[in-house]
């Protein structure tokens, strides 16, 4: 039984007491099913499951909640699958299920496959995610990283929630930015330093001899004509480069959306047109100006300077704009450490356009990241690129790394650490708990244990088997939680959780046989059942993750 089935239940008895007049409440005001919370107990000897139903629907109902406890008690234990049912403190409830129902779970597990855990909780909602948004300048960074992993997660785990999702990388290729850009290409192709305020660093000595090659004649060009092809093809290949770095890091996005689409198209122009319409713009000191204080901005922002070029907020404007016109109802963005005063602004955007700050727009905001190790620096002109990350410590380590941690937390991590291939690392400790789930059921095979054949599930009543399903039954819990949450790293904590009453489990429980002479029975089956169960679910937060779940290490 799972806590879905769990909260079914409970939905069941509470809509009877409704209709019989038990409980004083209309059958409409009994809350939803998805709204009935079932979480496991912090102790196991308060049983495998817990409500605080009673306490939920106390006030509404007009009873005390260890009056109201009791009666939904009364029906529950009723219920199939149940053994037992206690009201504790002010009304919790404390479940037990029979073995039969609790090692039920193992089957169903597995006959769902990879769509275990998924669920509807973000059901019918349509977000814009976007993260990353690199200027085309350069390789991606260490700061990029973070947000590369997370919100690459928090993509998996909104589709999880049944939210249409689309990950969308802003790509700043307009503004003076580009210009420098090409200036440093140039210069370097010529022999000479980068420009005062130019981009530095291995990748563009790379960029300028990649250039030379495909134009020999870059240097014979007039100033102009060689910076335009250093921008235009400069932009390409570095474009292609982090499109390419990010696939090996295992992020993918729906959406790359030029920044300099918005100037060429005239949106930016639309955008400031439309705010006016609202009310929120006005002219002053030769410039055009959004009223963004009314909304709680610490200013007005400049939309239009005053020798007309559209300030970078107005094009922040069009964007937001865009995304709107485009059907997103939520826009999540997902900034750096460095963009704390944009909150404000993005906010102020999102009123001024018509929409409620609080609910059409979400900013989330990361914080430091710093990998120490003596491959730091190997490409640097002032950066430690993702690349290079990928090169030394590979992409599973660096992901969960930073998959485990709240993204609000400054990390500090050794890369040299994140490479041993020992239990004291996290993510070897997981993948090798799926490894040698697999391990398991191949010897098992060996040995002619054919789960198919047989499955008794409650012969699965050994202590460290009721503790390994009650953690596998919390698996969907946990995935609609890191989801509103925007924590992935719950994920992670949960999966270190369960390898660590797998490893367990394997220490107590034989799946095979453990000699030739003793005969294959219905429990061999049924562990290899709860085996392929806890593979699945560990495989399945992985991939939330966006790690690889190894079947050898």
């Amino acid at each position: 039984m799972t806590p879905e089935q769990l909260a079914e239940a409970i939905h069941a008895v509470l809509a009877a007491a409704a209709d019989d007049g038990d409980l004083p409440l209309a059958r409409q005001d009994v809350p939803p099913v998805e709204r009935l919370r079932v979480e496991r107990p912090r102790s196991r000897e308060h049983g495998d499951w817990s409500s605080n139903v009673a306490l939920q629907l106390a006030k509404t109902a007009g009873m005390p909640p260890r009056q109201l406890a009791e009666l939904v008690a009364q029906g529950l234990e009723r219920t199939s699958g149940i053994s037992a049912v206690e009201v504790a403190g002010p009304g919790f409830l404390n479940i037990s299920l029979d073995a039969a129902s609790a090692g039920g779970l193992a089957r169903t597990i597995v006959e769902a496959g990879e769509t275990f855990g998924r669920n509807t909780s973000m059901a019918g909602r349509t977000i814009n995610l976007e993260f990353v948004s690199a200027n085309p300048t350069g390789p991606l960074h260490i700061g990029h990283t973070r947000w590369a992993a997370l919100g690459d997660a928090l993509h998996r785990l909104f589709v999880a929630c049944g939210a249409a999702v689309t990950a969308e990388h802003y790509t700043n290729d307009a503004g003076a930015q580009m210009g420098k850009f090409a200036a440093s290409i140039l210069a370097r192709a010529r022999g000479t330093e980068v420009p005062e305020g130019g981009y530095p660093g291995e990748y563009v000595d790379e960029l300028a001899a990649q250039l030379m090659a495909e134009r020999p004649d870059l240097l014979e060009l007039d100033e102009d004509a060689a910076l335009q092809v250093c921008l235009e093809r400069g932009y390409a290949l570095q474009m292609a480069q982090i499109e390419g770095t990010l696939a090996d890091f295992h992020v993918h996005f729906d959406v790359w959306f030029s920044e300099r689409t918005l100037h060429e198209s005239g949106a930016v122009g639309q955008a400031v047109e439309r705010l006016r319409e609202q009310g929120h713009v006005y002219d002053a000191d030769g410039a055009i100006w959004l009223r963004t204080t009314t909304f709680g901005d610490d200013k007005d922002r400049v939309l239009v300077r005053a020798n007309g070029q559209p300030t970078y907020f107005a094009a922040d404007c069009a964007y937001y704009l865009s995304k709107k016109d485009r059907g997103f109802t939520e826009k999540v963005y997902m900034l750096g450490a460095d963009h704390h005063g944009y909150v404000g602004r993005l906010k102020a955007i999102a009123a001024c356009a018509g929409d409620d700050p609080e609910v059409n727009i979400e900013v989330l905001i990361g914080q430091l990241i710093n990998i120490r190790g003596e491959r730091m620096g190997k490409r640097r002109g002032n950066a430690i690129f993702l690349v290079d990350l990928l090169e030394w410590i590979g992409a599973d380590p660096v992901r969960y790394s930073l998959g485990r941690y709240p993204a609000d937390s400054p990390l500090d991590l050794d890369g040299e650490e994140l490479r041993k291939r020992t239990n004291d690392n996290p993510v070897f400790y997981v993948q090798y708990a799926h490894a040698r789930t697999c391990n398991v059921a191949r010897l098992a095979a060996e040995d002619g244990v054919d789960h198919t054949q047989g499955f008794d599930p409650s012969l699965l009543e050994h202590p460290t088997e009721s503790v390994l399903l009650a953690a596998l039954g919390d698996f969907p819990r946990v995935v609609a939680q890191s989801a509103q949450l925007r924590e992935p790293h719950r994920v992670a904590r949960y999966l270190e959780d369960l390898a660590g009453h797998f490893h367990k489990w394997y220490d107590e429980c034989r799946v095979r046989p453990t000699s030739a002479d003793e005969q294959i029975t219905d429990l061999h089956r049924s562990r290899l059942w709860l085996n392929l169960a806890t593979r699945q679910v560990l495989a399945n937060g992985l991939g939330l993750l966006g790690v690889g779940a190894p079947h050898r290490m």
